[in-house]
């Protein structure tokens, strides 16, 4: 093999008693790895692994003249494995000693080579063990990641907060399903929290440690759908140019929470109904069946009327992802919970800004619980963010809030026209979808609106 003209970043360890091999060893490894150091006391070797000083180890079997057992190899390879589980391990060995070696590696060896070695063997063994070494430690890394990822999520701000009688349900709700494996589906208006309890769910489960994986199906062309999902092979289609890995599978272990997913089409559900009934996914362009293990969360804001029209939503995948359903109120229905939330998010934005902490005059929160708050716990968050930044004093006031007393009252005597509207503006999007079989982009140019517009309303009304 012929060697790089610079060695690879790696840091190799020889263990023999033999003088001659260690030389032999290190004037071979190190054209190719950067750094290449011996040992002929094995005793040592638990505080070089210790202190994390190599990435591959190259290991003898035999240490003591007159034992050819191996005992004395499985034994440090055994102690190695113990303090360094990703530790990876090439033993040298005697030709005659090829059953022993495949014992080892069924107890954690890499791989390993016999003596007198041929070079090029010896090379390439070390290079997949380095590159092995690699791989765990990155993947050690990711989990790790994940779960800090998963612990941040969980304290940034999006703690549930409620002692209403409505919340109060959701919360046992929760407790109840979290440690379970069942599928569930949350139900709410926009802004209500529906992410917030998947995530909550997942932080409660059994899958705790693993990825959550949120996928909004209200912004995937129905065009992307199954790659989007379930993967693709390259080459499958044009701008395939290697393969992919859907959300399915890259959320293995942990939670797949989808999200709106009232709006994806009939013919479609048929696909996501095949796939979690068969807990398997076929990426775009193979025929090889992959298995898939994830917990299935779903969320939409459609009504449980509106998911029982078998026109917008087949009723055995709804059966199938509804084991439990879970029901947020508005905001409007909790309006005993907004003074909490109102403290909650004021501390959060304080600390975050760096600004000291502020509080609410009495009749700012008389006033705010008069609202309306049509974008629910979402709008209510923005508008403290908003008070809390631009706010000059220590107390914050209604000249804090853009809710004046006109605009209350011109909110509650205008819902009656704006639910008429909305009503007549529904039925326009309802007729132009069926002329149009469902093409989004045909209906929106019928109705003389763009397709993110038509989706913004789609989703709206529930569509």
């Amino acid at each position: 093999m012929k060697a790089p003209s610079t060695p690879i970043q790696g840091r190799i360890l020889v263990v023999d008693d033999d003088e001659d091999v260690l030389a032999a060893a290190r004037l071979l490894l190190k054209r190719h790895f950067s750094s290449v150091q011996t040992l002929s006391d094995p005793k040592k070797l638990l505080t070089l692994v210790d202190g994390n000083l190599f990435d591959v180890l190259l290991l003898d079997m035999n240490f003591t003249i007159g034992n050819d057992s191996g005992a004395e190899g499985l034994s440090y390879l055994s102690k190695v494995l113990e303090c360094d589980p990703q530790a990876t391990v090439v033993l040298l060995t005697a030709h005659s000693d090829v059953e022993l070696a495949v014992n080892a590696m069924k107890k954690g060896a890499t791989d390993f080579v016999g003596k007198p070695w041929e070079n090029d063997r010896l090379v390439a063994s070390m290079m997949a063990a380095l590159n092995l070494r690699r791989s765990r430690v990155e993947a050690t890394e990711l989990r790790e990641r994940n779960r800090g990822l998963v612990a941040a999520s969980h304290r940034a701000g999006g703690d549930m907060i409620g002692n209403s009688s409505s919340m109060t349900k959701v919360f046992a709700a929760i407790n109840r399903t979290a440690p379970t494996d069942v599928n569930i589906l949350i139900l709410g208006e926009n802004g209500t929290g529906k992410e917030l309890v998947a995530r909550e769910i997942h932080h409660q489960s059994q899958r705790s440690s693993e990825v959550f994986l949120r996928v909004d199906l209200g912004s995937i062309s129905p065009q992307l759908f199954e790659s989007e999902l379930f993967g693709h092979s390259r080459g499958a289609f044009t701008d395939a140019k290697q393969n992919r890995t859907g959300y399915f599978r890259a959320a293995t272990a942990g939670t797949l929470f989808l999200d709106e997913i009232g709006n994806v089409p009939l013919y479609l559900q048929s696909k996501l109904l095949t796939a979690l009934e068969r807990r398997e996914v076929i990426p775009v362009g193979s025929e090889k069946p992959e298995p898939i293990d994830v917990r299935l969360i779903c969320a939409t804001n459609l009504s449980s009327t509106q998911l029982a029209d078998e026109n917008r939503f087949r009723k055995d995948l709804l059966y199938r992802i509804n084991t439990v359903e879970i029901n947020l109120p508005p905001l409007r229905q909790r309006k005993e919970d907004i003074p909490l939330l109102l403290e909650h998010f004021t501390a959060f934005y304080c600390r975050k800004y760096n600004f000291p902490m502020k509080r609410f005059a009495p009749s700012l929160i008389d006033r705010l619980m008069e609202w309306y708050w049509p974008g629910n716990i979402r709008e209510l968050r923005h508008a403290v963010e908003r008070a809390v930044v631009l706010g000059e004093g220590a107390l914050l006031t209604t000249s804090d809030f853009p809710l004046t007393e006109e605009k209350i009252a011109a909110r509650n005597e205008s819902n009656a026209d704006i639910s008429r509207l909305d009503t007549v503006e529904k039925a326009a999007i309802i007729n132009a979808l069926a002329r149009h079989n469902n093409n989004v982009s045909r209906a929106a140019d019928a109705l003389g609106l763009t397709r993110a517009s038509l989706y913004r309303r789609m989703e709206k009304y529930g569509l």
